[in-house]
């Protein structure tokens, strides 16, 4: 019997490529950067799964008929990059990656914090420019965390992973607001209290963090009138999509003294970034970090052919989202 065609559309850590070579008749995209929409639609129409990643755009002109493909194994818990209701019409089965890159997502988050509170990015900025005069008692004067209010929106698993590191190791104070609120015994662990609305949350907090997913219904979130909610002295961290804070709205406010800083590890338009953020000072720009430890992209990659073992048996994959 012919082993099921693969395609990886950008490259994987070794241990997992070598894993599903084992089993599949694989192909990886050798030179590891985003395939372009006639490249994604003519993958479809050759191999049995395709595994995408959020460079990759899969929209209704790459699932246009005539397909072979059957499942889209996704590199990752985000698929607002894949049209749900496309793939669902081509008849496909569309798979997440869950679980796995929670930890490390949240160190990220914790990471962002830090730095903007501690003004880490400017001073390394200032020691590597070789501007750096020696210790001054009131050089680059942050803030710390300890006894501050950090503000969640979106209260999924790596917004309870961040809010433990931050209520437990920091001694922050955790507020949030989600589609539903969490169980008592969640908010119990995490010390985390329920806000009713996003206006309501947005003028209590200090630091605030983003973990909402991407996709049409959180699309510029955080816009100008949001963004003006918040106190002159709060910082922002963003490790769940960039299209859910308006990047124009928040420059503008960053620019004006209106915030006092914001870490980001996802943007609007990736690879591009807001022109406007990279002239400041108070802004923490990290290249989307967030699930990029060894262990983590292994474990996305094994989960990813768990997900195609399970579909290719005759079984239902066990994180299927579509």
């Amino acid at each position: 019997m012919m082993r099921p065609r693969v395609l990886l559309t950008r490259r994987w850590p070794a241990e997992v490529e070598a894993h599903l070579a084992g089993l599949y008749d694989l192909t990886r995209n050798e030179a590891d950067v985003p395939m372009c929409t006639e490249d994604l639609a003519e993958a479809c129409r050759v191999y049995d799964a395709i595994c995408p990643t959020v460079t990759d755009r899969i929209d209704a002109k790459v699932l246009a008929r005539p397909l072979r493909v059957r499942i889209l194994g996704n590199f990752g818990v985000g698929t607002n990059h894949i049209d749900s209701e496309a793939a669902k019409a081509a008849g496909l089965v569309v798979t997440n990656t869950p679980d796995v890159l929670t930890d490390a997502t949240a160190d990220i988050a914790m990471t962002l914090l830090l730095m903007i509170a501690r003004r880490a990015g400017e001073g390394e900025r200032l020691l590597r420019a070789g501007r750096w005069e020696g210790w001054n008692p009131t050089q680059l004067m942050g803030g710390q965390l300890s006894g501050k209010t950090l503000g969640l929106i979106g209260f999924g698993r790596i917004a309870q992973a961040t809010a433990r590191r931050a209520a437990h190791g920091f001694g922050m104070r955790i507020l949030y607001h989600g589609r539903r609120r969490a169980p008592a015994e969640v908010e119990a662990e995490t010390g985390a209290a329920y806000v009713e609305t996003v206006e309501a949350l947005l003028p209590e907090v200090d630091f605030l963090s983003i973990h909402t997913p991407g996709g049409a219904t959180t699309h510029h979130l955080l816009d100008a009138q949001r963004l003006s909610l918040l106190r002159p002295h709060a910082r922002i961290v963003n490790t769940a999509r960039g299209t859910v804070i308006d990047e124009a709205a928040l420059a503008d406010a960053l620019a004006q003294g209106r915030l006092a800083g914001a870490g980001l590890d996802v943007y609007e338009a990736e690879p591009q970034v807001h022109p406007r953020l990279l002239d400041l000072e108070n802004v923490v720009l990290l290249p989307h970090l967030g699930s990029a430890t060894v262990e983590t992209r292994v474990a996305m990659g094994m989960r990813v052919a768990a997900n195609l073992d399970a579909f290719f048996e005759g079984r239902n994959p066990p994180d299927r989202v579509a």
